[in-house]
């Protein structure tokens, strides 16, 4: 008897508590949403790479071994700032001894200009003398370059994005040390087809998203280069990001997945808001209010979540059947499932 009377209380209190939260979504209004025709912009979507408008990778111009690193990935580092520098103490050497002959090759120069000014030699002794003394100033100079080329300094402001040399390491001419990169100017490179080439050059407008964050933002220039891959047969774009990048996009680096929504146009769709969506199993469902103000369940077919109108991604779906333009869906489907379900 002890355990009848233990199932009836529990039956009792089950029913009691389905009827109290029925009470209380009535209670509450449902918040609802009309179906209707928007006008919405029709995209391509291209998946693309991050990089640097400014991005710059620092080459040897002269043999020799690494002696110091003064920079590594990830740090920021100043216009002029010095990030490597090679052994160069042959440079050196052969600097010096340019200066020893530009010196010399002076000294020659004003005596001999002193001695046409006597008359004492011909103006061919001088001109000689004089060809002499450029010469030597020349050398002198291309040796103070090659000098110069031991010290690797950042051509911009921004951070070290790679370092490709140890130190330690033998650099030879045109291998790469390490790569800078402005984080103020960055873009996003993706493929076109050529079907689609008409339609965007028209339009020239784009969203990029970030699948990672979830986050949008307006491009706020398009660029279609003006030759194809004769492979592919598609031509490369380009989506510049703002210089100042809103709250959250702070962590945006060369090198990052994005997808670019290339704008081709517009048109007008039936949508229902994303939140209204109910999904059970394979029955994609929504409760429509009808003149009574009761919740009734209705099977649809939809297209995927988009954006319409600057709402947020996946804010909206493009009703294919079962809506019609002006009827109004619950906005909370699990709150409008209790208001719809009969008194115990």
């Amino acid at each position: 008897m002890s355990s009848i009377r233990h199932r009836i209380l529990f039956v009792v209190a089950v029913l009691q508590g389905l009827t109290f939260g029925q009470a209380l979504a009535q209670a509450a209004p449902l918040a609802t949403a009309t179906v209707e025709l928007r006008e919405i912009e029709l995209t391509y979507p291209a998946e693309g790479v991050i990089e640097a408008v400014k991005q710059a990778t620092l080459a040897a111009q002269a043999p020799g071994r690494v002696v110091e690193v003064r920079a590594d990935a990830g740090d920021a580092v100043k216009q002029g700032q010095l990030l490597m520098r090679i052994d160069a103490r042959e440079a050196a050497e052969g600097y010096a001894a340019s200066q020893a002959t530009l010196a010399n090759a002076k000294a020659h120069f004003e005596r001999t200009k002193n001695l046409y000014e006597q008359k004492f030699i011909s103006q061919a002794a001088l001109d000689k003398a004089e060809a002499d003394y450029r010469a030597a100033r020349a050398g002198s100079g291309a040796a103070a370059a090659s000098a110069s080329h031991a010290s690797i300094v950042s051509p911009l402001t921004g951070f070290v994005a790679q370092r490709h040399a140890e130190r330690g390491e033998m650099a030879t001419p045109g291998s790469p040390l390490i790569t800078v990169y402005d984080p103020k100017g960055l873009r996003v490179i993706s493929s076109i087809p050529q079907y689609k080439l008409a339609e965007v050059r028209a339009q020239l407008r784009a969203k990029i998203e970030f699948p990672g964050t979830g986050q949008w933002i307006d491009a706020v220039k398009v660029e279609v280069l003006p030759a194809a891959d004769p492979r592919t047969h598609t031509v490369q774009a380009r989506a510049y990001l703002p210089a100042n990048l809103p709250d959250g996009l702070g962590g945006i680096i060369p090198g990052m997945f994005a997808r670019v929504h290339f704008v081709t146009g517009t048109a007008k769709k039936l949508l229902v808001p994303a939140p209204a969506v109910l999904r059970r199993g394979e029955v994609t469902a929504v409760y429509v209010i009808d003149d009574k103000n009761a919740a009734r369940l209705r099977q649809v077919r939809l297209s995927e979540p988009f954006t319409a109108g600057g709402q947020t991604p996946g804010g909206f779906h493009e009703v294919l059947a079962g809506l019609s333009a002006g009827e109004k869906v619950a906005l909370d489907p699990v709150k409008a499932g209790i208001t719809a379900r009969p008194n115990p």
